[in-house]
């Protein structure tokens, strides 16, 4: 016999409020996908970067100096020191003190987690970079040195997917809802200065830092969805490679 509609209703009704971190994480994963498919598809159009242009020349008013972007100089040196921080070199550093407090703390999923998310992240970021081969804004628009192809940016990407990811695992040691908001909202935050710093120094197209927001966050919430099933999973089984509580 088919379950009444209401009782099924009620059911999913249960379903979705024990598992609402879980829904979210998928919302948050399907939505960066499509974000991401529609600004590659926007960039390979033929009048596609009129929106990058204007956003490029709205942080470069100056005709005569474009190198210089838009504000006072302390302004330029705060966004260079802020985009260092999506940088391969000072993430990684970042990375080795969080893994050996993880493993301190016997967090041993929690440290797979962040290792397996840096990782796919810089190969997300290299293998994307080179299918579309997409050229940076020109030389004279750039206020810092840049690598390889724009599209997406390495650093929002990276940035998103480290900051996310480690905030993530922070708000499971706080209990109260009010830390757990605020360790994230700081991840958040982080991971968009650093990508608003790209478009400020000219060292990437507006659009490409939208598709590294995207895809770091996707990135990071099918990894979290992954190690929460996976969890759940080796609590049942008293599997070795769990957090320890």
């Amino acid at each position: 016999m088919a379950p009444h509609p209401t009782a099924f209703l009620t059911r999913a009704l249960r379903v979705a409020r024990t598992e609402i971190a879980a829904v979210a994480a998928l919302l948050v994963a399907t939505l960066g996908v499509l974000v991401f498919i529609e600004a590659a598809d926007e960039m390979q159009e033929p009048g596609g970067q009129a929106f990058d242009r204007a956003v490029l020349a709205a942080v470069r008013p100056y005709a005569d100096d474009p190198g210089r972007p838009w504000g006072p100089w302390w302004l330029r040196e705060a966004a260079a020191d802020l985009t260092s921080l999506g940088g391969i070199a000072v993430l990684v550093l970042f990375a080795l003190i969080a893994l050996g407090f993880l493993l301190i703390m016997r967090k041993r999923l929690s440290a797979l987690l962040l290792v397996v998310s840096l990782a796919g992240g810089v190969a997300l970021s290299e293998g994307l970079k080179a299918l579309f081969e997409r050229e940076r804004p020109p030389a004279a628009y750039q206020a810092v040195e840049t690598l390889n192809a724009s599209f997406p940016s390495g650093h929002a990407l990276l940035a998103t997917v480290f900051y996310l990811t480690l905030g993530v695992m922070l708000t499971r040691a706080f209990p109260r809802k009010r830390l757990k908001a605020y360790v994230l909202g700081c991840a958040v935050v982080i991971a968009l200065l650093i990508g608003l710093t790209r478009i400020y120094l000219g060292a990437h197209w507006a659009s490409d830092v939208f598709a590294g927001w995207s895809v770091g966050a996707a990135w990071s919430m099918v990894l979290w969805l992954v190690a929460y099933a996976a969890e759940r999973r080796q609590r049942l089984h008293d599997a070795p490679l769990r957090d320890d509580p």
